[in-house]
C-alpha cells in the first residue's frame, strides 16, 4: 500500500469540492463556483474523477487524463464534466446528484516498466500502490490502483484486465510489442453525497452509509 503523500488532506478536500461543484453545475446548467486554489493546483497533473452510486457504490462514471496535460484545477474540471457523460453509461441526470459519491484520484506521471522479459513485469507492480496503463499500437487501456484492490486481483490478473480494458487479449502483456506503464495516485472521496471528504487508503473499507 502506498504511503507517499504530495497533497494535504485540505488540498484533497478542495479537489473533491471542485469536482463536486463541476458535476452539479454541469448537469443542472448552473454557473460554476469560483475557488481560491493554491499554487500547486496550477501545476500540470494527471487526474481522474470517479462517480459512484450511494449507498450501493456502483460505478456511475470515471473519466480522466493519465498524462499531466493540464494544470490540476483545469484537469479536475474537465474530468468531472466528462464523468457525467461517460460513454459506458447514460448521461447523468440531476435527480441522481444527491445519490452520488465523488472521488478524485491525482496521479503521478506514468513511468515505463522495463524488464529483461515481460514475465518480469509481475515483480515491478504492487497491488494497492500502482495503477497500470497498457499500450500496443493504437490500443490503450488504464486501470486505477483502487480497481485490483476492490476486485481482489493478484498482479497477473491486474495485468490481464488492463489488457482487456485496452481491447487486447488477456495475455497481451506478454507480447514484446506491448508497453506497460505504472503510476501512483492519491485518492480523496466524499464519505456520503456532499459529505465529509477523506483521503482513501487502499485496503481500508469506506464508511458505512
Amino acid at each position: 500500500m502506498s504511503t507517499e503523500q504530495t497533497y494535504t488532506s485540505e488540498e484533497g478536500e478542495l479537489a473533491v469540492h471542485i469536482a463536486r461543484d463541476t458535476v452539479d453545475s454541469y448537469v443542472t446548467n448552473k454557473p460554476y463556483k469560483s475557488f481560491h486554489v493554491p499554487p500547486k493546483f496550477s501545476e500540470k497533473s494527471g487526474v481522474f474523477v470517479t462517480l459512484n452510486t450511494w449507498p450501493g457504490e456502483d460505478l456511475r462514471g470515471c473519466i480522466g487524463f493519465p498524462q499531466p496535460m493540464f494544470p490540476l484545477v483545469k484537469a479536475i474540471i474537465k474530468a468531472a464534466e466528462g464523468s457525467t457523460e461517460d460513454p459506458r453509461f447514460p448521461r447523468l441526470q440531476k435527480e441522481e446528484l444527491d445519490h452520488l459519491i465523488v472521488e478524485v484520484s491525482i496521479l503521478t506521471p506514468p513511468e515505463l516498466v522495463e524488464g529483461k522479459k515481460p514475465k518480469d513485469y509481475v515483480k515491478e507492480v504492487t497491488i494497492g500502490t500502482h495503477g497500470l496503463m497498457i499500450a500496443q499500437g493504437p490500443f490503450r487501456g488504464l486501470l486505477l490502483p483502487q480497481v485490483p484492490v476492490e476486485w481482489n486481483w493478484d498482479v497477473e490478473e491486474f495485468l490481464s484486465q488492463t489488457c482487456m480494458k485496452a481491447g487486447l487479449t488477456p495475455d497481451a502483456w506478454l507480447d514484446e510489442s506491448t508497453r506497460l506503464y505504472r503510476f501512483r495516485s492519491e485518492i480523496f472521496a466524499e464519505e456520503r453525497p456532499r459529505g465529509a471528504v477523506k483521503r482513501r487508503m487502499l485496503g481500508v473499507p469506506h464508511a458505512d452509509p
